[in-house]
């Protein structure tokens, strides 16, 4: 009831309840274990999933050998490489690895696995004692666990072969001329039943930790050269922008593993990514472009490189439940700072997009599961292509599929027009087709005309010509088109930096072959016969 009270210029209120309010029990740990309904809860993951300490160890184990089991990528006796950065998913992830290769597992893993660290102390310019002492760090914890373990450093990047870029078979093609998977493991239970269970791993994994432990001692006796730290500091300070830079960190320690997987002889990598930062890389993705490539940036199998796959097994944890874990278990992580510590919220997309999905989190609890729960629908869009056919071709730099062949009337072809108007007033001095990323005319000094001076290879002058042997031909190789054969989100990248002939020479080297063998074929093409006329002769 409200009414007036006379002589006060005030109201009042008298309010009667029937009943009582309805109280919303909120979760507690004193409550028992949703699963075994009796041991009394130590933590609580989500609103209404309390769990004990037995019952939480077994979810999170079942959860990773799911993950395995229901994908059925991994073959019995096959090689995985582990990237481990020392933090905590990655570390996680190779402590359920120990777990799943113990004698008392009551379901074995049945692959060999070794282990990868990349140093990438160069690119954030800590000092050589501080990279020191955080190998020294991450070795004692991979040395514990046994396995071969490899430690790179991101210098090495700059020293690949340019074979690294080149897409190898696919695995998958290999997989539906070999066995099933089924078969698969029946063989190897059959070849190994008369052996010791763990005889054969114990064998493997001896004959390799002898020689990663021997390349270890080597590596830190003989550690990178400062002028290969100058290198590449100079690299990552030719890139304008943090976003660039962590793309560009990004696309190096792909090459790397890559790299340390074939020559090892891996087919597998796993990556310890976790369902949050799935969802923090989905929506950074998107905003830098790279919407064509979302089912193999996020999805748990990523095939792109043909002949050795990379899967996410840690990709249904959030990173709440990692740090649980890895507390209550004593599971030991080393944090090493990167490019993006204690950097401001706005100094780069994957930062910005990092605090948005962090502090919507907060407030919504299922941000980061329905951000996961929608990458997991997404697929590629572009049909399978086929290598042997001409149009098929990949980003140089990230391996994905080229999106830049769009239509006529696209936002893609409409930026162009919109870089193209913005240079109308004439490049700058030194400003040159690669290095500002936008179209229009090359220099001068690039245009084709005139006829080289040099007669002698050691006396290069300097000329127009861009004939193969001019003077010219060995300088900046790949700068004028590189562009075009980059993917969007790569040309991005590419665009802020200040000078591309800065890039590592494998990158440079790889682009020229490309350009080279699409000259060619654009001379022979009235000469090749198309699939159509192939089908029709055969």
């Amino acid at each position: 009831m409200v009414g007036w009270q006379a002589g006060k210029d005030s109201f009042y209120v008298d309010e009667e309840y029937n009943g009582q309010l309805e109280h919303v029990a909120t979760p507690s740990v004193s409550k028992k274990c949703v699963k075994c309904k009796e041991s009394t809860a130590v933590l609580i993951i989500r609103a209404v999933d309390a769990f004990c300490r037995c019952c939480f160890k077994e979810y999170f184990i079942h959860k990773f050998r799911a993950m395995l089991g229901k994908n059925r990528i991994i073959f019995p006796g096959e090689k995985v490489l582990l990237a481990v950065s020392g933090g905590p998913a990655s570390s996680s992830m190779l402590s359920q690895v120990k777990e799943g290769l113990s004698r008392d597992a009551p379901k074995k893993l049945r692959f060999v696995p070794g282990i990868i660290h990349i140093d990438e102390g160069g690119a954030s310019g800590q000092s050589m004692e501080d990279r020191r002492r955080a190998v020294a760090q991450v070795e004692s914890v991979l040395r514990s666990s046994n396995y071969p373990y490899h430690i790179v450093y991101l210098e090495q990047a700059l020293n690949l072969p340019s074979s690294v870029l080149e897409v190898g078979s696919s695995a998958t093609e290999k997989l539906q001329t070999g066995p099933s998977y089924k078969a698969a493991v029946d063989q190897f239970i059959q070849t190994n039943q008369n052996l010791h269970p763990d005889l054969f791993l114990e064998n493997a994994w001896s004959h390799l930790s002898s020689l990663s432990m021997q390349e270890v001692q080597n590596g830190l006796s003989n550690p990178i050269t400062p002028e290969n730290t100058q290198a590449l500091q100079r690299l990552f300070a030719s890139v304008r922008t943090l976003t660039a830079k962590e793309d560009l960190l990004q696309t190096l320690r792909q090459h790397l593993i890559l790299h340390t997987a074939r020559t090892e002889g891996y087919t597998k990598v796993m990556m310890g990514d976790s369902c949050s930062r799935l969802a923090i890389k989905l929506l950074s993705n998107i905003s830098l472009g790279r919407g064509a490539s979302l089912a193999m940036d996020t999805g748990f199998s990523d095939s792109r490189y043909g002949d050795v796959v990379i899967v996410r097994p840690m990709r249904d944890y959030s990173s709440k439940e990692i740090a649980y874990y890895n507390r209550m278990f004593d599971v030991p992580s080393v944090f090493i700072p990167g490019l993006d510590t204690k950097a401001q919220d706005k100094a780069s997309i994957q930062r910005l997009t990092e605090s948005f999905v962090n502090k919507l989190q907060t407030d919504f609890p299922a941000t980061v599961s329905t951000i996961y729960r929608t990458s997991e629908k997404l697929h590629t869009a572009c049909p399978p292509q086929n290598t042997n056919s001409p149009t098929f071709d990949k980003c140089l730099m990230c391996a994905c599929s080229l999106d830049t062949n769009a239509e006529e009337f696209s936002a893609f072809k409409a930026t162009l027009i919109s870089e193209q108007l913005s240079q109308r007033r004439g490049p700058g001095p030194g400003l040159s087709l690669g290095t500002a990323g936008a179209p229009g005319p090359p220099p001068a000094s690039f245009t084709g005309q005139g006829q080289c001076r040099s007669s002698d290879e050691g006396q290069r002058q300097g000329c127009g010509s861009r004939e193969p042997g001019c003077c010219l031909s060995a300088e900046m190789p790949a700068t004028l088109d590189l562009k075009s054969l980059l993917c969007y989100s790569c040309r991005l990248t590419i665009k802020d930096m200040t000078a591309v002939d800065i890039l590592p020479q494998y990158i440079l080297a790889e682009a020229e072959r490309k350009k080279r063998r699409s000259h060619m074929r654009k001379e022979i093409s009235e000469f090749l016969l198309e699939e159509e006329d192939e089908a029709k002769t055969s």
